[in-house]
């Protein structure tokens, strides 16, 4: 999915079947059911908003080429959440209100990326290269702003006492939105401009930079990135209908809801995540992972926050106590993996396991 070669026809190809399948939607007014026809309709909308999403994706990876780390790294992640707010948001205020489902979402993103996508990255790496390094430095401000933001938002919501848990009062919950936006800020800030030097790790096989983008193909991908991400948004309100009645369907838990938003928006990370462990280069991949569980709390949190304000719905953010004590044990884990500045495939493993107990949970809790 890199800015070398021709582009794939896919990354255009899907942007445009996604808008148009909106279109003829809208024209024709189509109320979705979960009926022969119904199922047929999923099934097609789910492949052409997996293949947006992934379009999406490849066309920041794109222009990160051209604009290098870390900056590329972050356009990446920022995609990534503005498809996530839109889902949340219209999934959340949706014919059948959800308002755990930004408290899952966020948790199972927490828990995808810091178990089960860093696991993997770190699995695959040790068997290929027995140890892989990365920057301590790096790392170490990733899972301090982490732990803060979600201690914050996933599970003090349990322990206030203006409103009893696990929600915030409106006062509360402004001031926790415009704490996160601030710290995430600053993250921010010292990511790209105050120690650029903590998230890129020189390698000894780095490819230079051979490939040149031309400004038509950084302009088409740019383009084709702002309509990637629109029709994403535009079709979030008919995947939220697939999502209840696949739910009511199989009788899932409330938490697959947010565990099936969260697949959707970070397979296409993960792949880039995984793909750069294979090639030795494990700082991006820590940085895909981490930033992407940073910029979920900071970005969405706050975003959907502001949604159920303006529109009177109510925001449950607490963890069950079952949930908190693997949000603790993943941290736990995160703090020694990242610790030394190397990792092998016990590592990974390990984190692989809490992920496996982590989705076993949400069916059998």
């Amino acid at each position: 999915m890199g800015a070398h070669g021709r582009m794939p026809r896919s990354s255009w190809i899907f942007p445009a079947l996604a808008v148009l399948l909106f279109l003829i939607v809208t024209a024709t007014g189509y109320g979705f059911t979960l009926s022969a026809g119904g199922a047929l309709f999923a099934i097609v909308l789910l492949v052409i908003l997996f293949g947006t999403v992934f379009a999406a994706v490849h066309h920041s990876e794109v222009i990160a080429e051209r604009i290098g780390e870390p900056f590329g790294t972050l356009l990446l992640t920022l995609a990534v959440t503005i498809i996530e707010v839109a889902l949340i948001t219209t999934i959340m205020l949706g014919d059948k209100p959800a308002p755990e489902l930004a408290r899952d979402t966020v948790f199972a993103v927490v828990m995808i990326v810091c178990n089960g996508l860093v696991g993997l990255c770190v699995f695959i790496g040790g068997l290929r290269y027995r140890e892989q390094d990365f920057q301590v430095s790096g790392a170490n401000v990733y899972l301090s702003v982490l732990i803060a933001l979600a201690t914050i938002t996933l599970i003090m919501p349990n322990y206030t006492l203006t409103t009893p848990g696990p929600i915030y009062s409106t006062i509360q919950l402004g001031f926790v939105d415009l704490v996160t936006i601030v710290l995430y800020g600053v993250f921010l800030y010292t990511q790209t401009v105050l120690h650029k030097d903590y998230f890129v790790h020189e390698r000894a096989d780095d490819e230079g930079g051979e490939a040149h983008l031309s400004g038509k193909m950084l302009a088409l991908s740019i383009v084709l990135l702002l309509i990637s991400l629109l029709a994403v948004v535009l079709l979030a309100k008919k995947f939220s209908l697939v999502v209840d009645a696949v739910a009511a369907k199989i009788g899932a838990p409330p938490a697959f809801a947010g565990l099936l938003v969260a697949l959707l928006i970070l397979m296409p990370e993960g792949v880039s995540a995984i793909a750069a462990a294979r090639k030795n280069d494990l700082q991006k991949s820590i940085n895909l992972a981490l930033g992407s569980s940073l910029a979920t709390i900071g970005l969405t949190i706050p975003a959907v926050g502001l949604a159920t304000y303006a529109l009177n719905q109510p925001l449950v953010l607490g963890l069950n106590p079952q949930n908190t004590a693997l949000l603790l044990l993943t941290f736990l884990l995160s703090m020694l993996t990242f610790g030394t500045g190397r990792t092998n495939v016990l590592f990974g493993l390990v984190h692989m396991v809490v992920f496996a107990v982590y989705v076993f949970m949400v069916f059998v809790p």
